[in-house]
C-alpha cells in the first residue's frame, strides 16, 4: 500500500511540476531543443520537434495539444529536415526567430528573417490561436506563422494577398505523408477580374470557388472573401463557441477540405471536398458550356444558348473537353446586328480571370447596355454586392468552367446571341409559356363545366319534366358527367 501511495506521489509530482514548467513563449536569453515544448495557455496548442509518419526525420511544427492522434498545422523547416534530434529554436543577435540543426548554433535551416537592427529583447510567444508571434520590444508583432502558413488554414487566418505589403499567403499540400515538404498542390486567390480562390497542381488549374462577392456555406467552411483597396482574400471565421477544432487544409492527394474535431469519435470528420464531382474539375466542358452533375445516367455538359458543340462527335462519346463554338459563325453576327441576351440561370459563374466590374451600383438594364455596346462583352451579369447595391460584371472572350445546379440560391448570366438565337428562344419561350397556359385554363374550364352540368342534371331531375327535348338534354348532361368523373378516376 505504502509502495502504491509512493507511485501516485510520485506520479502527482511530475504533473506538477511539467504543469508548473510548461511555458507558451520564450525570449533571447531562451530556446528550445528537442523534446521540450512550447503550450498556449488555454492548452490549445504545442510548438515543438517532430517526426511525420513514418520518417525519422525531425521538424519544428505546431500541433493540437489536446488531440492524441498528432495534427501537424504548420511546419518552420518543411523543406530542411533536421538529421537527429540535435535541433534548437533561439534567437539571433537581431531579435529573429532562428532554426538550427545542431546544438552548436552553427547551421541554420530556417529563419523567421525580420530585417532591422541588433534587438535586444524579443519574445515568440505561441497563441491560443496557433499563431506563433514574434515580439519585439516596442510592443510591434513583426513576423507571426499565420503570415506564412504551410498546408492548414485555422479560424483567424486569413489567406490571400496583403495589398499594402505584397505578402501572398496561401496553402500548399505536403508531399506526402512522411513528407512536410513543399508538394504539388495549391490552393491560393487569383486577383484578377473578380478575384476567386483556385486549387492548382503546379501551374495548372485543378479547380475553383465561386468569385468575389463570394456566398460562404456556413455548414462548410464559415469564412468572409474581402475584397477592398488593402487586401484581396478569405478570413476565416472563429465559431460563436470560440472553437478552434476546424480546419481547411489542402492535402498531399490533392484536395481541398474543410474538417472538423468530432469530439464522440475521436477523429477528424470530414465536411467537404472540392474537387468532388467532374464538373468540379476546371474547364471541364471546354468553353461556352455549363457542366451540370445532378444525373448520372445524363451527359454532364451542355452548350450555351447560341453555341453548339465544336466536336459533336466527342460529343457523342460524352467528351465535351473541346467545348462549345458559336453557331452560325460565318453567316451571322453578333455585333450591331439585331443581336441580344439569353438568361441563364446557374450557380458557378464562369471563370471571372478575365472578367470586369463596369460599375458597382447600376440597374441590369444599364449593365446591359454596358455589354452591348462593346462588341467583344460575350456575358453579363448583373450582382448583389453586400452595402453597395447591385453591381455589373463583364465577360470578354472564352466563358469557361460554368455550372449548373438544381439549387434556389443561384446567379443569373445573360449570354450575348446573334438575331437568329435571339428570336428562336423567343419562340421557345412562348411556347412554354402557353403550354403553361394550357395546364391552368383547361383544368379549370373543365372543372367549370362539371359543376354546371352537375347543376344542370340536379335541376331537371328535380322539375320531373318527361318532355322528349329535356330528356334529352338530360341525357347528354348524364354522359358528360360520367365521362368525366371517369377520366377523374
Amino acid at each position: 500500500m505504502n509502495a502504491e501511495r509512493l507511485v501516485l506521489h510520485s506520479f502527482l509530482l511530475i504533473l506538477q511540476v511539467i504543469f508548473c514548467t510548461s511555458k507558451d513563449s520564450i525570449n533571447t536569453n531562451q530556446f528550445v531543443k528537442d523534446g521540450e515544448f512550447l503550450i498556449s495557455k488555454g492548452n490549445n496548442f504545442a510548438l515543438g520537434f517532430f517526426s511525420p509518419g513514418k520518417s525519422s526525420n525531425r521538424y519544428l511544427g505546431i500541433w493540437y495539444y489536446k488531440i492524441p492522434d498528432q495534427t501537424v498545422v504548420w511546419v518552420a523547416n518543411r523543406n530542411n529536415p533536421i538529421i537527429g534530434s540535435s535541433g534548437v529554436l533561439s534567437f539571433d543577435k537581431y531579435g529573429n526567430l532562428v532554426l538550427y540543426s545542431d546544438s552548436n548554433q552553427n547551421v541554420s535551416v530556417w529563419s523567421a528573417n525580420v530585417s532591422g537592427e541588433e534587438a535586444d529583447t524579443s519574445v515568440a510567444q505561441l497563441l491560443d490561436s496557433g499563431n506563433l508571434i514574434l515580439v519585439q520590444e516596442s510592443g510591434n508583432i513583426v513576423w507571426q506563422s499565420f503570415h506564412y502558413p504551410t498546408h492548414y488554414a485555422l479560424p483567424g487566418m486569413k489567406i490571400g494577398l496583403d495589398l499594402r505589403t505584397g505578402l501572398d499567403r496561401f496553402l500548399t499540400s505536403w508531399r506526402s505523408a512522411d513528407d512536410p515538404g513543399v508538394g504539388d498542390y495549391s490552393f491560393k486567390v487569383n486577383p484578377s477580374g473578380s478575384p476567386q480562390f483556385f486549387l492548382y497542381k503546379g501551374e495548372k488549374r485543378v479547380s475553383r470557388t465561386s468569385p468575389w462577392p463570394w456566398r460562404p456555406l456556413r455548414n462548410i467552411y464559415n469564412a468572409k472573401f474581402v475584397n477592398d483597396q488593402d487586401e484581396i482574400g478569405i478570413t476565416s471565421v472563429i465559431p460563436d463557441d470560440d472553437s478552434i477544432m476546424g480546419r481547411l487544409l489542402v492535402d498531399h492527394s490533392g484536395f481541398v477540405k474543410s474538417v472538423k474535431w468530432d469530439e464522440s469519435d475521436g477523429q477528424w470528420k470530414e465536411v467537404w471536398r472540392a474537387p468532388r464531382s467532374q464538373c468540379d474539375s476546371y474547364g471541364w466542358c471546354g468553353a461556352y458550356s455549363t457542366c451540370e452533375p445532378t444525373d448520372i445516367n445524363k451527359f454532364e455538359c451542355s452548350c450555351l444558348p447560341g453555341y453548339e458543340p465544336k466536336n459533336p462527335s466527342d460529343w457523342l462519346l460524352r467528351n465535351g473537353s473541346a467545348g462549345c463554338v458559336r453557331k452560325r459563325l460565318e453567316s451571322s453576327s453578333v455585333c450591331m446586328h439585331g443581336e441580344g441576351f439569353v438568361k441563364v440561370e446557374i450557380v458557378f459563374l464562369p471563370d471571372t480571370s478575365a472578367a470586369v466590374w463596369v460599375d458597382m451600383s447600376t440597374s441590369q438594364a444599364n449593365c446591359e447596355r454596358e455589354c452591348k455596346r462593346n462588341c467583344s462583352c460575350s456575358a453579363y451579369a448583373s450582382i448583389d454586392i453586400p452595402d453597395k447595391g447591385r453591381g455589373c460584371l463583364t465577360w470578354y472572350g472564352e466563358l469557361r468552367d460554368a455550372v449548373r445546379f438544381k439549387m434556389s440560391d443561384r446567379y443569373e448570366l445573360y449570354v450575348r446571341v446573334d438575331t437568329i438565337e435571339l428570336a428562336e428562344n423567343a419562340r421557345k419561350s412562348n411556347d412554354f409559356l402557353g403550354k403553361e397556359i394550357s395546364a391552368i385554363l383547361i383544368p379549370s374550364v373543365a372543372s367549370a363545366l362539371l359543376v354546371v352540368s352537375i347543376r344542370a342534371y340536379f335541376w331537371l331531375k328535380k322539375r320531373g319534366n318527361k318532355g322528349k327535348t329535356e330528356q334529352a338534354l338530360l341525357s347528354r348532361v348524364d354522359k358528360v358527367i360520367r365521362k368525366k368523373l371517369k377520366s377523374e378516376i
